[in-house]
């Protein structure tokens, strides 16, 4: 008899909403996994991380937690020490080390163009000090972040984007859940956003079981049956070792 099926938390990233899962929830409960697809504030890295690992710390049973993006980050952080989560899974995403950002990770290999399409916005903080929100300009959304997927389905991920702040980008990492958790990571070979030399180098560095696949930094959209695949595999092959 197969092991209790983990239930499998899913955190987006910047410029998306947990909607960016959809296609990915529908195939993994087909499969017979519960799923949460949390809303992942973007306020800033140490706070949603809190965030996320409050929400893991109310599921009963083993989880496998996977992470799109600044998504990454959180997943990283906010897992740390907590022996129900038995794997992560990165698709497109950031594994950082401890002290590191997404900014700083984002510059270490050529190939991101996502600076460029930016659209800051001043905003107040919850803590009342000045800060900046980042979108991704509507007219450049499609060809930046997600060039796979139909311009009308792009054009409302455009619409519905939620913004990160800068600081959330630029705020160091804490150690690493992936050292004491197994990790798989999905590298899209035609992301404009994460590039895919940096995707490819963190998996190495963190020991990750790693794909490739022909796609957009929006994999969880274009790709859903492969994102879906990827973490069957994790739940599978974690569940196995839980059991033996």
């Amino acid at each position: 008899m197969r092991a209790q099926q983990p239930t499998v938390v899913l955190v987006h990233g910047a410029f998306a909403d947990a909607s960016n899962w959809n296609g990915v929830v529908d195939r993994l409960r087909t499969r017979g996994y519960p799923v949460v697809a949390a809303a992942n504030p973007l306020r800033g890295l140490a706070a949603d991380s809190d965030y996320v690992r409050q929400l893991l710390t109310s599921i009963d049973g083993p989880v496998v937690l996977g992470g799109h993006s600044y998504g990454g980050s959180v997943i990283s952080t906010a897992a740390r020490g907590l022996d129900h989560v038995r794997a992560l899974v990165f698709a497109a995403a950031f594994l950082p080390e401890a002290g590191e950002s997404a900014v700083a990770l984002s510059a270490r290999f050529p190939g991101s163009t996502l600076a460029e399409t930016l659209r800051p916005v001043p905003v107040t903080l919850p803590d009342g000090s000045p800060g900046t929100d980042l979108y991704i300009d509507q007219a450049r959304f499609h060809q930046q972040f997600a060039a796979d997927v139909p311009e009308d389905t792009a054009a409302v991920m455009a619409a519905t984007q939620r913004p990160v702040t800068e600081t959330a980008l630029a705020e160091a990492a804490g150690e690493p859940a992936w050292r004491d958790i197994s990790s798989w990571v999905l590298v899209p070979t035609a992301d404009r956003t994460v590039p895919p030399r940096l995707q490819t180098f963190l998996a190495e560095r963190a020991g990750a079981t790693a794909r490739t696949v022909d796609a957009s930094h929006a994999v969880s959209v274009s790709r859903p049956d492969e994102v879906a695949r990827l973490i069957d595999e994790a739940a599978r092959a974690t569940g196995r070792r839980s059991t033996s």
